[in-house]
């Protein structure tokens, strides 16, 4: 069974447990005061493993599904099994990296509460187009478009909406999820991936 599938699994179980127990789904909550002031280090993650409502969860575990088995296998072909570790680690790094802004804004705020895998799952989207940028998605599951032009539309959008503001969203989180797995792709192997992705984008220049 791949990594994916296995944090699908767990995250669809344990967001329907906590959908029926308010005070766990509380414990898992990421709440910055208690972060900073409480030391409560764990809800830094924990949060990504709970989510609002079932459209949520679903948004999240279906892109995750839809890209992170592919980008299994490449990690893999690239790498060998540490890719699996490589994968693992983008994962947890865009839960972490995702926080920040939410930490830094909200560590004197008890009543901010935030929770879903939405920056995991922008890290893993982010570095499947980094790896892939002339593959064909569909925007709206309709519209095809290529990755790269997919990328540069989400990413405009959630920086609107994150200036915008008032939409109940951490359109920040998203985008550091984003920009997370863009470095954390390179940083693994600089050359290759900067002149692949320069090689797929000259074919439409």
């Amino acid at each position: 069974m791949s990594i994916t599938l296995i944090i699908i699994i767990f995250t669809v179980a344990v967001s329907l447990y906590a959908s029926e127990n308010p005070e766990f789904r509380q414990k898992l909550l990421f709440n910055p005061y208690s972060v900073v002031h409480q030391n409560k280090l764990y809800k830094i993650f924990t949060h990504a493993f709970i989510h609002a409502d079932l459209m949520h969860l679903g948004i999240n575990m279906y892109v995750l599904y839809s890209f992170g088995q592919y980008l299994e296998s490449m990690f893999i072909r690239m790498f060998g099994e540490i890719g699996l570790l490589y994968f693992i680690l983008l994962y947890i790094g865009g839960i972490l990296f995702a926080t920040l802004p939410s930490l830094r804004k909200h560590k004197d705020n008890p009543h901010y509460n935030s929770l879903g895998a939405s920056g995991a799952v922008s890290a893993v989207l982010f570095s499947f187009i980094v790896l892939n940028p002339m593959a064909q998605l569909g925007l709206f599951a309709i519209i095809p478009l290529n990755a790269t032009l997919f990328g540069v539309l989400y990413i405009g959008y959630e920086m609107y909406m994150n200036k915008k503001g008032r939409t109940n969203i951490a359109h920040d989180a998203h985008l550091l999820g984003a920009a997370f797995g863009i470095i954390f792709t390179i940083i693994l192997s600089p050359s290759n991936v900067i002149s692949n992705f320069i090689q797929e984008i000259s074919t439409i220049i």
